[in-house]
């Protein structure tokens, strides 16, 4: 099935060229032609595309002296730094497999990932080793902790303060006999022979592994290919539309675990001469600053990252005129927010106006993009060069009509091989329909207008997205209601300014147990060691009992209405207070 799958994507008579390439061979394809230029910048030592090459080099070596062969999987369990972007494209070219994740998953998410994956090593940074060490115990097989120090890869000035600041913590780290240090990893691929990069493309093989709750909730390891990655590089270059020179920059501020971090903000960047300013990590208050100070060219993020630009302290007075492109993704962006932020954006002496992407895990990031020069309102946009949306009555394949609401699927070079180890579930979204093509089914509901613009609904099943991040209320109740003093418990999304959505848990004690903020705190205390930080709820709230269905189930939509209906009632008020306000002062 995949090899007449992918072979028409090869084709000429496709709009866009799709070269059959690794995506280390696209990067060094581009970068043999631009040695000279900034490939990526970190803390203000930047790297040329000369260097990249060499890096990656040694690194593809070491990964071969320590037993890494094709096909075998290498997790990255990394924020965006240097020593991650470079181990990246090494285990790509020596012809493994990426599998990447959430550096601040809890330990038993991580041994869930290596044993999926069937990792033969771990890159990580010093201060997550201990986590990855227990995580290591759990673990079917032997894994080799490669540890990093985030300090190697700082200007001078920087690196002496880090040292200062981190001696104590992480001096005497690794300090297990299956740990190799960076410095020592790398040593050990000086003069390792490496075989030359295979001419022949495997169409049908897994490159990348990313993660998502796939269509049940559970979570799924999204295999992805090389075309995938390679494609939408060269699918989004287009749909932006924009003149790129040699030096624009990107802020890559979308972690490279997540498919728009790691698709747009790094691989189709650093493939097409955007270099990326790679961001580790940000606040409210440093997004501003780190905006003003790098003054990139494009931005890529989520919602919540631009609601936090327009109330960052000290943006009052800039000048925005740098930008040449705003992508938001991860998550629909309001009507409301975009007008904000396009005000913004007119205000700050910026010619551009805020572009909304949409896609999903399951085919890398966006396949979709509203033109920069014409938006309509609600809509997401039109779909990528060679990919086809079209809406289907939900669980079905039949197409429907403009205008009519049903599941969003879509078609083309980006969409993924299938879930890992899970043939059951990749059989229920990705489907062949009467055209002869293969549909991935989003779970999404939407519909087309005549003119090809698509609109994006709301989800099919229950979830949470919370700062660009899916959330599945079912795995962190299962997580709660093991807590020996929970009876059951039900988790919602709760409309949030800033996240979009924050997570909020209703809680039923068992018979005995007096509900009081210690037990709150021992409750979240009990989450943040089995659930990754940003899907922790935000706040608990206690009850004798919750609502349910006629059939005994918990009400989470009556939850929902509850909450929905305190937020109106306290806008209202709020609103009714202002008014009251106003008519004083005129008086």
């Amino acid at each position: 099935m995949y090899e007449q799958r992918f072979d028409k994507f090869f084709e000429k008579e496709h709009e866009i060229n799709y070269k059959p390439e690794t995506m280390y061979q696209m990067l060094k394809n581009f970068a043999s032609k631009h040695l000279n230029n900034i490939a990526y910048e970190f803390q203000g030592k930047k790297t040329k595309y000369s260097d990249l090459l060499n890096r990656i080099e040694i690194i593809a070596k070491a990964l071969t002296a320590i037993g890494i062969r094709e096909n075998d999987a290498v997790t990255i369990c990394m924020p965006n730094c240097p020593q991650a972007i470079d181990t990246f494209y090494a285990i790509n070219r020596i012809g493994a497999v990426a599998n990447m994740i959430h550096p601040l998953s809890a330990q038993s998410e991580i041994t869930f990932y290596l044993n999926i994956s069937k990792s033969k090593a771990i890159l990580t940074l010093d201060q997550f080793y201990e986590k990855v060490v227990d995580a290591r115990r759990d673990c079917e097989h032997q894994v080799i902790i490669l540890v990093a120090h985030i300090s190697d890869e700082l200007p001078f000035h920087l690196k002496y303060l880090y040292k200062i600041k981190a001696e104590n913590k992480y001096a005497h780290l690794p300090n297990r006999s299956y740990s190799l240090v960076w410095k020592q990893f790398k040593l050990m691929g000086e003069n390792y022979p490496l075989p030359l990069p295979k001419n022949e493309f495997k169409i049908d093989k897994c490159s990348v592994i990313l993660y998502s709750g796939g269509t049940t909730g559970t979570t799924k390891g999204i295999m992805l290919s090389d075309l995938n990655f390679n494609a939408l590089s060269k699918q989004a270059v287009k749909a932006m539309d924009v003149e790129i020179n040699p030096d624009d920059s990107v802020l890559a501020a979308m972690p490279l675990f997540h498919g728009f971090g790691l698709g747009i903000g790094i691989h189709t960047c650093i493939t097409n001469g955007v270099y990326c300013s790679l961001i580790p990590s940000f606040t409210i208050k440093s997004y501003g600053k780190t905006l003003l100070s790098k003054k990139p060219n494009f931005i890529a993020g989520v919602p919540t990252l631009f609601e936090a630009m327009l109330r960052t302290p000290g943006m009052e007075k800039a000048n925005l005129s740098f930008l040449k492109g705003m992508y938001s993704g991860g998550d629909s962006l309001s009507i409301e927010l975009k007008g904000k932020v396009d005000k913004f954006l007119k205000d700050h002496k910026s010619t551009i106006q805020i572009c909304e992407g949409y896609g999903t895990t399951e085919c890398v990031t966006a396949s979709c993009l509203t033109p920069k020069n014409r938006y309509k309102e609600g809509s997401i946009g039109l779909p990528f060069s060679d990919t086809e949306f079209v809406i289907c009555p939900v669980g079905e394949t039949n197409h429907l009509d403009p205008n009519q609401e049903g599941e969003i699927c879509i078609s083309g070079p980006t969409v993924m091989l299938g879930y890992l180890d899970d043939e059951k579930e990749t059989a229920e979204v990705l489907k062949i329909h009467e055209n002869g093509k293969l549909y991935l089914h989003t779970g999404d509901l939407g519909y087309i207008d005549e003119e090809g613009f698509v609109y994006f609904k709301q989800r099919i099943k229950r979830m949470i997205i919370t700062s660009g991040y899916n959330v599945y209320p079912s795995q962190i109740e299962n997580v709660i209601d093991g807590h020996p003093k929970v009876q059951y418990s039900c988790v919602i999304g709760v409309k949030d300014p800033y996240k979009i959505q924050k997570v909020k848990a209703f809680c039923v004690l068992k018979p005995g147990i007096i509900p009081d903020d210690s037990i709150k705190n021992e409750i979240k205390e009990y989450c943040n060691k089995h659930i990754a930080k940003y899907a922790c709820p935000k706040e608990i709230e206690f009850r004798d009992e919750l609502p349910k269905t006629l059939v005994g189930k918990v009400a989470y939509r009556i939850l929902e209405q509850e909450e929905e209906e305190k937020i109106a009632e306290y806008e209202a008020t709020k609103a009714e207070v202002k008014s009251s306000n106003m008519k004083i002062n005129k008086k």
